[in-house]
């Protein structure tokens, strides 16, 4: 139940931070919008992959 409330707390955080990136992007050319919402849309996982390891296995990874 730990690992699930850490997992709400990053993805909440991470997605205001996305969002606050985001204002100013209307001015951004459509192919680079394009990579950082790609890049932006796979970057949660990676510091939650210890997390989701250590609830899987019950152990430290």
């Amino acid at each position: 139940m730990l690992g699930t409330f850490a997992i709400l707390a990053w993805l909440t955080f991470y997605v205001w931070a996305i969002l606050e990136l985001v204002g100013d992007m209307a001015r951004w050319p459509f192919i680079v919008q394009m990579i950082f919402f790609l890049v932006a849309g796979l970057a949660w996982i990676i510091p939650l992959k210890p997390l989701l390891r250590w609830m899987e296995t019950g152990r430290n990874a």
